[in-house]
Order: structure tokens, then C-alpha cells, then sequence
């Protein structure tokens, strides 16, 4: 190959390699330590998958396979860790109780309840956990969980075919005033298991103050310090509930909308606690929860989602062997289902 040909190939493959080593860097450390990276939380990861295609395509042409390997080894990259792929080995436990839970920011009033009931009759769950489900108790769902054992108090309603006791609400203070989680004991064979559902500070403002608004103008600036600002508030009220897992004796289950990608300080600081993301241990494949609704908009057929930001983690003596995601049907965000066993 000519060296000028050779250059033109290699200096671009080299600067994507280097992007994508700055973002499995920056996700590793914690991406909303620098804005960019916490910007990047939010976008289709599939994205960063262009410019590979793109150096693909121009090395078979000017080089024929030599260096081909450059832009395949970026494809494996975003398409493994980058977007978040796992494959689980668990097995079914061979001893120990079962646990089927659901966790689902219902979104109620926004779509048809019948979808979200549909779903917990698909996946027949033993326990059930809603966020932003306002007033849904007093809809169909209400009548649908009339022989559960219910607790409810806001947006947040936790249904369990087990025992509930000592439902009481904690709170987060932080910058922007308090927030609430609901937390909860589930009776799993003679066995208490803490529950705590729980719905953090969505970052949707503060992603569309990068967009140009009506008037024409765009503060970067502006934009950034709101990014930063909602990073801050979703990492505060993680850190509370991390104090309220770590001051709890027994097994733990925390579920809910945490609005934070795994690979973020919130998911993070959860781990911190010892807590561990039931798909990261029992899902396959990428696990998406959100975005589809945004690209039905423009693509009605497209029913992809590209943001895993509902959660189920678990204290160590509970083991995720699987874990899996629901249908777009019932709400804007897809419910995440796990089978969890204690041991």
C-alpha cells in the first residue's frame, strides 16, 4: 500500500481506538466524573459502532484484509462492553427458596393498564414493584392485586404474594429537597427480606438543554452545568440509600428506576454497598430498559431500546441465576424480570 493511502487508513483507526479506550476508561472510573462522559451515558452506545463500519469498508478498499483486524477489534468493543453485553452461566438453584420479581416505572395514566397487567400474568411474578404509578391502585390495577399483600405510598407500590411487614418511607436529602423510597420486609420462608423500591432524579431536563431552543440559541455552558447538576442529585440520593442498605442485617433487594446506566457512579456507589445488578449476574444480552417510545416518534416499526437504567440488585445472600427484560407494550420503560434465589 502506498504510504500516503496507509496514513489515511491508519491515523483515523487510531483515533477511533483511542475514543473508544477513553470511553471504556471514563466508564470504569465512573462516567460522570467529566460531562462527556456522562452525556454519553444517554446516547445509543450502537453509535460509536459507525465509525468502525466506516474504517471497515475503506480497508478492504485501500488495503485489501491487512488491516482489517483495526476497525473489527473496535466492533467487538462497542458491540461487548461498551453496550453493555453480558451472557450469564447461572443454573437454577438446587436447593434454597425461589424468589420472581418484576420492577416497572409503570408511567401510569400514559398507556393502557392492560398491557402492564398482561405482563405481570406473562411473567407471573411473586413480588411486583412500580414507580411513577400514582393513583394506580385506585384504576384496574388496584383489582388485579386485591388477594395481594400490598403497601404503597406515592408513586411507589410494592405486591407480593409473600408476607409484607414494616413498610415505612425513608428519605433523601439533597440539593433540589428530599426524595422517598419506599422500603419494605418480605417473610420468604421464615426468612425476612429487606425491599426497597426506590425511582431516582431523571436526567430528561438536563439532556434537553443541549437542544437549540425554540428561540434559536444554545448554551453550552448552561447545558453542561444542568448535566453536571442532575448527575450530582441521582449521585446523593444514591449515596443515601447506599447508608440505608449498609445500616440493614439481613438480605437486601433494591429495585426500581435509578435512571443511571450500570456503568455510571450511581450504579456505582450502589455497589459500594455490596450490592449486585441481578442482570449483570443472570441476564443475556444487553437487558435495555428505555428508549424505544423516543424512536417511535420517527421510526414507528423500530422497537429497539438502548439504555438499561431500571435495576434489580441484590445483596450477597441473594443470587440472580436469571434475569431479563419485558415487552415495550406496557409503558415507556420495559419491566425487568429476575429469578432470585436465597442461599
Amino acid at each position: 500500500m502506498p504510504p500516503f493511502r496507509r496514513m489515511a487508513l491508519l491515523i483515523p483507526a487510531w483515533i477511533y481506538g483511542a475514543a473508544l479506550a477513553a470511553i471504556a476508561i471514563m466508564n470504569h472510573l465512573g462516567a460522570e466524573h467529566w460531562w462527556l462522559g456522562a452525556l454519553n451515558l444517554y446516547l445509543p452506545q450502537v453509535l460509536w459502532a459507525v465509525p468502525a463500519v466506516v474504517l471497515l469498508l475503506a480497508s478492504l478498499r485501500l488495503s485489501g484484509r491487512r488491516w482489517f483486524w483495526l476497525p473489527a477489534l473496535g466492533l467487538v468493543a462497542v458491540f461487548g462492553p461498551i453496550m453493555g453485553f453480558h451472557w450469564s452461566m447461572q443454573t437454577p438453584p438446587a436447593t434454597g427458596r425461589g424468589l420472581r420479581m418484576m420492577t416497572c416505572n409503570a408511567k401510569y395514566g400514559a398507556r393502557d393498564s392492560a398491557e402492564l397487567l398482561r405482563e405481570i400474568v406473562r411473567h407471573e411474578p411473586d413480588l411486583v414493584m412500580l414507580q411513577d404509578a400514582v393513583g394506580a391502585l385506585q384504576g384496574p390495577p388496584g383489582v388485579f392485586f386485591r388477594t395481594w399483600n400490598v403497601r404503597s405510598f406515592g408513586q411507589y407500590v410494592i405486591a407480593s404474594r409473600l408476607p409484607l411487614s414494616a413498610a415505612e418511607v425513608r428519605w433523601a436529602d439533597t440539593e433540589l429537597g428530599r426524595s422517598a423510597v419506599l422500603r419494605c420486609q418480605a417473610d420468604l420462608g421464615g426468612r425476612a427480606v429487606i425491599l426497597y423500591n426506590v425511582h431516582f432524579q431523571s436526567p430528561r431536563n438536563s439532556l434537553n438543554a443541549f437542544r437549540t431552543d425554540p428561540d434559536g440559541e444554545w448554551q453550552l455552558r448552561e447545558a453542561i452545568g444542568e448535566l453536571v447538576q442532575s448527575a450530582r442529585v441521582r449521585l446523593e440520593q444514591a449515596r443515601a440509600l447506599r447508608g440505608f442498605v449498609e445500616g440493614e442485617t439481613g438480605p437486601v433487594i433494591v429495585a426500581g428506576d435509578l435512571n443511571a446506566p450500570d456503568a455510571s457512579r450511581v450504579c456505582g456507589t450502589l455497589r459500594e454497598a455490596g450490592l449486585r445488578d441481578a442482570f449483570g449476574t443472570g441476564g443475556r444480552g444487553y437487558g435495555y430498559s428505555y428508549g424505544h417510545f423516543l424512536l417511535q416518534h420517527r421510526v414507528p416499526w423500530l422497537n429497539l431500546s438502548w439504555m438499561r437504567i431500571d435495576h434489580i440488585m441484590t445483596s450477597a445472600q441473594i443470587r440472580a441465576w436469571r434475569c431479563w427484560v419485558g415487552t415495550r407494550k406496557a409503558s415507556d420503560h420495559r419491566p425487568v424480570i429476575a429469578d432470585l434465589a436465597l442461599e
